[in-house]
């Protein structure tokens, strides 16, 4: 691993489409402080050139031929654990996959359109800004803890899980109260460690994860199967209900109205 004080940051950038290693590259080069060290068109591809070098930090698509995105993502840290950023694109199946790979130890992601532009800011500014924060990071430690995190999960898994049940009486101080959580970079990871110990009873919880659009209903649906409490993606109309929790929608801003004793989400 390279002295992020002093050298510049090596990246290794997989990606199947040209065009998009390509404006990968370009930025990458136009940065200062980092370099690309060499590309891969797919997984495989990628592994054999991981023989060779030892990047700082990978980029990594997806969607990819041979060897998709969450298996070369195993088969890298299996070898030398290092910062891995998914670079995904703006489906469902791209989001699943991509929490998917956040769960099994990618430290970010970025998502394209289908343009693939070399303007575009995901390919820009906001993929150079998370390859120097990802630099340097210990992956060893953030890998021991999901792979904690993994094994409790499937511990509840192999039990029947009980049936969500709210109708036992609800404090009255929690009638208005609310617990507004607002995150971004390593978001899906900290939710899911977050959910998966909250119990009955708590208040209303409204969350906003700075998320691509089309990510944060895959997220709530995730973080609902593994909580004791009811998590969805906000609509405008819902109502903050205790032991309830809602996750703003992507690029959307949630506002909160009181009426009477209860609290109405709006959705902008």
């Amino acid at each position: 691993m390279a002295n992020m004080a002093t050298q510049e940051i090596g990246v290794l950038v997989v990606d199947d489409s040209a065009v998009v290693r390509t404006v990968i590259c370009d930025n990458i080069a136009a940065a200062p402080g980092m370099k690309v060290i060499g590309t891969a068109s797919d997984g495989q591809k990628a592994l054999d050139v991981f023989k060779s070098v030892r990047p700082d930090v990978v980029t990594l698509d997806v969607r990819m031929p041979n060897m998709d995105g969450l298996a070369t993502l195993e088969a890298i840290l299996t070898r030398h654990p290092v910062p891995v950023i998914m670079v995904s694109c703006l489906t469902r199946m791209g989001a699943d996959i991509t929490l998917d790979a956040l769960d099994s130890g990618a430290i970010d992601y970025v998502a394209k359109s289908g343009h693939e532009s070399g303007a575009e800011p995901a390919l820009r500014d906001e993929l150079l800004r998370k390859i120097r924060n990802a630099a340097g990071i210990d992956v060893r430690r953030i890998l021991q803890i999901r792979r904690e995190r993994k094994q409790r999960r499937a511990e509840r898994a192999r039990q029947k899980p009980p049936p969500k049940e709210f109708r036992r009486s609800v404090p009255a101080e929690f009638h208005d109260k609310c617990i507004a959580i607002g995150i971004s970079t390593g978001g899906p990871p900290a939710l899911s460690s977050l959910f998966e110990t909250l119990s009955p009873p708590i208040p209303p919880i409204v969350i906003v994860q700075q998320m691509p659009a089309g990510f944060t209903k895959p997220l709530a649906w995730r973080l609902n199967s593994i909580s004791k409490l009811a998590i969805k993606e906000a609509a405008s109309g819902d109502m903050l209900r205790p032991n309830h929790a809602l996750i703003a929608p992507s690029e959307r801003h949630l506002q909160l109205r009181r009426l009477g004793k209860w609290t109405k989400v709006v959705i902008r």
